[in-house]
């Protein structure tokens, strides 16, 4: 472990664990050292299977999609990243040269991912803030996205709902587990007694976690949306706080006209990605096979 998570609390590295636990066998860890720090990662799957790479959202890390992986991995070669500055393993640079501040940056930060992993070009599947980062560099770099899958995503076609920012301002000005565990039960509306207690426990302790300003910006314009070359797939929470989803849906069919959209039921902005009713992986992996 590199030694500048010395200053991460104990607890959030054991929570951590625990839900690296859920993972399926042969699941291996490996840090991959860029420009911008040294990313973490978590891989399942055949090494020689075609690659897709999966990002969190914000404040969550690699070890959430677990399931995904196991659904994913039996005929993918699985990579679920930490984001560089958000909760989990991954280490900005203590003076990087160029400091992750753009999307841009986040492009080359991830050209860099797949460079290391010597990759061409994978899949991308992104929840929430993920999904900003895979479609950006999607728009910038289409000839490394085989396919984009985005998974209840913020920020992309339309933006935040006014009551969901409402309420997480508590939690955006004075962080802590217990206002991040208020936070996600009212906006699950109460599923989250059903749902992983220790991924849960760890997105309550991320409010403890040294994490640097996020990389934000605008969102795509519908003219650069248009543009978007590489297939793909909005899966969007039936039960979203964070936005109204059938106005993402549309707002999105009218840029991207070959876009493909479902609608996952039940599910909530932070159910996903443990939570995700079976369809979800059915979905993707049918999207990730098809022509």
């Amino acid at each position: 472990m590199p030694a500048a998570t010395a200053t991460v609390p104990p607890a959030f590295l054991a929570a951590y664990d625990a839900v690296l636990d859920h993972w399926p066998t042969n699941t291996t860890t490996s840090e991959l050292v860029t420009a911008y720090g040294t990313t973490h990662l978590l891989s399942h799957g055949p090494e020689d299977a075609p690659p897709v790479l999966l990002l969190p959202g914000g404040g969550a890390t690699a070890t959430g999609w677990y399931a995904m992986a196991a659904a994913l991995g039996r005929n993918h070669r699985v990579h679920a990243v930490d984001l560089i500055g958000e909760p989990g393993r991954s280490v900005p640079a203590a003076a990087p040269a160029n400091p992750l501040r753009t999307a841009d940056d986040l492009t080359a930060w991830l050209h860099a991912l797949l460079d290391g992993l010597r990759l061409d070009s994978a899949a991308f599947v992104g929840h929430s803030y993920g999904a900003w980062i895979a479609l950006h560099h999607a728009l910038r770099a289409p000839e490394r996205v085989d396919r984009l899958v985005l998974l209840d995503p913020t920020n992309c076609f339309t933006g935040f709902s006014p009551r969901y920012l409402l309420r997480a301002l508590p939690m955006l000005l004075r962080p802590t587990p217990a206002r991040n565990a208020t936070f996600l039960r009212w906006e699950t509306r109460g599923a989250d007694a059903e749902l992983d207690p220790a991924w849960l426990r760890l997105l309550a302790l991320a409010a403890e976690f040294p994490s640097a300003r996020p990389v934000t910006g605008p969102r795509p314009t519908p003219a650069e949306l248009g543009t978007l070359k590489p297939p793909t797939l909005l899966l969007l929470a039936e039960r979203s706080r964070a936005h109204d989803s059938a106005r993402m849906a549309a707002r999105a069919r009218a840029a991207v006209p070959r876009i493909r959209t479902a609608t996952l039921p039940g599910a909530t902005h932070h159910t996903l990605p443990a939570g995700a009713p079976p369809e979800t992986y059915e979905w993707i992996e049918g999207f990730l096979k098809s022509a």
